[in-house]
């Protein structure tokens, strides 16, 4: 079963470029790019199946936004 991240709410200048990321912010991989939330999508594999999965969200100012959970 996939990993699924919901984005509810971010703030900064749209649009915003979505990343998924291990824990330390070394491996991370491009999702997309969106205008506004929600938007869920499914963690890629082999990030999917660790225990620390983190999002960055890059807006259109270049400010980084970033959060770790536990999936």
């Amino acid at each position: 079963m996939p990993v699924q991240i919901t984005v509810n709410d971010v703030t900064g200048t749209t649009p915003y470029d979505l990343y998924v990321c291990d824990s330390g912010y070394t491996s991370c991989v491009y999702i997309t790019t969106f205008a506004s939330p929600p938007y869920t999508f499914d963690v890629p594999a082999p990030l999917d199946s660790l225990t620390t999965i983190c999002v960055k969200i890059v807006d259109n100012n270049g400010c980084e936004i970033t959060n770790c959970q536990n999936p």
